[in-house]
């Protein structure tokens, strides 16, 4: 069963011998930095996607959005920006993300039947965002940097597709998590599966990415993000369409100030 498999690793891990261990761990931070190095280069972006909610029970409710990420720094920062436009309870509601890749990522929300926009910080980074099985840490781009990989081995890809590589990923700044298991095609370096757990060391949730497309004759998106939360039982999914490459976005239009006038 796939969700046992990271209790394997941690005992090798635990019993390897300290110079097969590093070359493990410059493996692993090598195969992140290359499937970072993939994805990069796109300068900026717009997407429209929707968010199904669903409660351990089966019940749904959707939500609908738009975001946009610019690259900065020659893509060692990235500004991104999702704000819903649907339903009305929750029309404009945004969150903004400034993400680093050598220091802890900002984040603010913006909710306009208070007017008024919070930092997310500290535990809060933990915490559901918009009620959803994604918590704020989980919206934050990926960056190498933000963790310690060592791989693991090389398999089958979890849905059965190619071969992956396998890390395990220790979050460098804090964090609602203790350590994830990655899965990364080896052939197009894709993130197709990543499973969390949660500061008591149980498996929290399971992200799964899948529906690839390539935009621009390089960049691979998924269009489906699935995130499962195995202490509760409920369930997110993140449709993502319609993608807009070089749209000529600007710094000033991903701003706290801009929350406030996105609806």
């Amino acid at each position: 069963m796939i969700f046992k498999k990271l209790l394997i690793p941690l005992v090798i891990i635990c019993s390897s011998a300290a110079s097969g261990f590093a070359q493990d761990a410059q493996k692993g931070q090598q195969i992140a930095q290359r499937a970072e190095a993939a994805g990069n280069g796109y300068g900026d972006f717009a997407v429209q996607g929707d968010m199904t909610l669903r409660t351990a029970g089966g019940a749904t409710s959707k939500r609908r959005f738009a975001a946009k990420n610019l690259e900065l720094n020659g893509g060692r920062a990235t500004r991104y920006m999702m704000v819903f436009d649907w339903p009305g309870d929750i029309r404009g509601t945004a969150l903004l993300t400034h993400s680093f890749d050598t220091k802890q990522d900002s984040q603010w929300l913006y909710l306009p039947a208070a007017s008024r926009v919070k930092k997310i910080s500290g535990s809060g980074r933990s915490g559901s965002f918009v009620g959803s099985e994604f918590s704020y840490e989980d919206m934050v781009e990926q960056d190498a940097s933000s963790y310690r990989h060592v791989w693991l081995r090389d398999e089958a890809c979890p849905n059965g597709a190619g071969t992956c590589h396998l890390l395990q990923r220790t979050p460098v700044y804090k964090s609602g998590y203790s350590q994830q298991a990655v899965w990364i095609d080896t052939n197009a370096l894709r993130y197709q599966l990543i499973q969390y757990y949660n500061r008591q060391g149980q498996l929290n949730k399971t992200l799964t990415m899948k529906n690839y497309k390539k935009y621009k004759g390089r960049f691979w998106r998924p269009s489906q993000m699935t995130m499962v939360n195995h202490l509760t039982g409920k369930s997110t999914t993140l449709n993502w369409k319609n993608y807009r490459f070089n749209i000529g976005l600007q710094p000033n239009q991903l701003t706290r100030e801009a929350m406030t006038r996105a609806q």
